[in-house]
């Protein structure tokens, strides 16, 4: 057992973000929508082909503007091109795609995760949502992928929950191991 010497005082233990990382923000987590791309994307593209014309009006005589100003130009007319291929707009938030993933998966749904993914050469949005049923344990968990852009269900994965929930939801909790002070 520890001294009283050794517990901090109680007036120094905070549990709270300090002033200059707190932004106030209560609610709920909005997602990006991933449509952002374009705009870097468009950015790129100009750039790279404002890049060009200076390349191509310097000539081959100039100085400071070479070939691989050339090369560099257009890599990043390549990448604003992909980049405004990639800028799919995600018309999904993670609670249709539950909607999504509960209506395929055949049983109700307790406990679920989201997490906002890309997949392909594309980069096309896509949920992953882990699932559990609803029983009290989970009979069943699951692992579904749900489109981002349209809302379909793309891939899924089912089984048997292996997991041993019972042995621990049948143990008492914890004691704590902080003992009551008169210092209030």
């Amino acid at each position: 057992m520890d001294s009283p010497g050794d517990r901090p005082d109680p007036a120094e233990v905070r549990d709270e973000l300090p002033e200059d990382l707190d932004r106030g923000f209560v609610g709920p987590y909005t997602f990006p929508d991933n449509n952002r791309r374009r705009l870097t994307g468009s950015l790129y593209l100009a750039v790279g082909v404002i890049t060009l014309v200076v390349v191509w009006v310097a000539g081959s005589e100039a100085v400071l503007v070479n070939g691989g100003v050339a090369v560099a130009a257009i890599a990043l007319c390549v990448f604003g091109v992909y980049s405004l291929v990639a800028g799919y707009s995600t018309r999904v938030d993670e609670n249709q795609a539950l909607v999504a993933a509960s209506a395929d998966l055949g049983f109700a749904v307790g406990h679920a995760s989201a997490q906002l993914g890309w997949r392909g050469l594309t980069s096309r949005p896509t949920w992953r949502m882990l699932v559990y049923s609803s029983e009290d344990p989970p009979a069943k968990r699951g692992m579904v992928l749900v489109d981002a852009v349209n809302g379909s269900v793309i891939d899924r994965y089912v089984e048997d929950n292996p997991e041993d929930w019972i042995s621990t939801a049948s143990e008492p909790a914890e004691p704590s191991s902080v003992e009551p002070t008169d210092d209030v």
